[in-house]
């Protein structure tokens, strides 16, 4: 094997929404060099940054039924109960939930912590706030899937954080989608939270990291439940 193709073996992806982010950044370098040099390694810097953030890395996901899977990138802010946005329709009682917090240096390709189809999707507008802080939960513009599974009803929030301005989802109403799917993108720092169904149990600990589509975060009552989805 050459040493290009190597390299390339060890170099994740560039997620397509990332492409035009990616050429923007080089075309402002190439400005910046051409006004001075200096400033175009600055440029470069940034460049590399913007690709290495958009990066979507492939996973190898847990295939257990009874495993809920992170579905972002991050450190885990926050894992208990808490009372899940109105517009999801899970009740008013607190649930337990896990939120994983983003930084820019982490991979923002987020993902379905379980097997299941996608019963609604929901945009919240609002502010941008800082994502690590729990009112934002409530007051940042978010992107709800809530997902059925056989265990139950889950729903996955993406929140926009304190530079994310857009939140990006690949799914739709009626999707049945496999653990560890990619389901959305929050371009520059941001937050995501799953409210998971009655029963459940988190394991992961809070401040460790995550990995989307890999670390498991909790795990959910097998014995009686139907069988899992399947792609037709």
């Amino acid at each position: 094997m050459s040493i290009v193709k190597s390299l390339r073996g060890q170099l994740a992806p560039i997620h397509p929404e990332g492409y035009l982010f990616v050429l923007g950044f080089a075309v402002v370098t190439f400005i910046l060099w051409w006004i001075w040099a200096p400033l175009g390694w600055l440029g470069l810097i940034a460049t590399l940054w913007c690709a290495y953030f958009f990066r979507d890395p492939p996973r190898v996901t847990p295939v257990r039924a009874d495993l809920v899977v992170a579905p972002a990138d991050g450190v885990v802010s926050f894992g208990g109960l808490a009372a899940p946005p109105p517009e999801l329709g899970l009740g008013m009682a607190p649930l337990q939930r896990v939120s994983i917090f983003m930084s820019i240096f982490d991979c923002h390709v987020n993902r379905a912590p379980v097997e299941g189809r996608v019963a609604q999707i929901v945009y919240h507008p609002g502010l941008f706030l800082n994502a690590d802080l729990d009112k934002a939960s409530e007051d940042n513009e978010r992107n709800s899937v809530i997902i059925d599974a056989p265990s139950g009803r889950f729903g996955v929030v993406q929140i926009a954080g304190l530079i994310a301005r857009r939140i990006v989802c690949f799914t739709h109403e009626g999707a049945l989608l496999a653990a560890g799917e990619r389901i959305g993108l929050i371009r520059f720092g941001s937050r995501v939270d799953v409210y998971l169904p009655p029963g459940a149990q988190i394991v992961v600990g809070l401040g460790s990291r995550a990995v989307a589509g890999e670390t498991v975060i909790a795990q959910v009552a097998a014995e009686g439940a139907p069988p899992p989805f399947h792609r037709s």
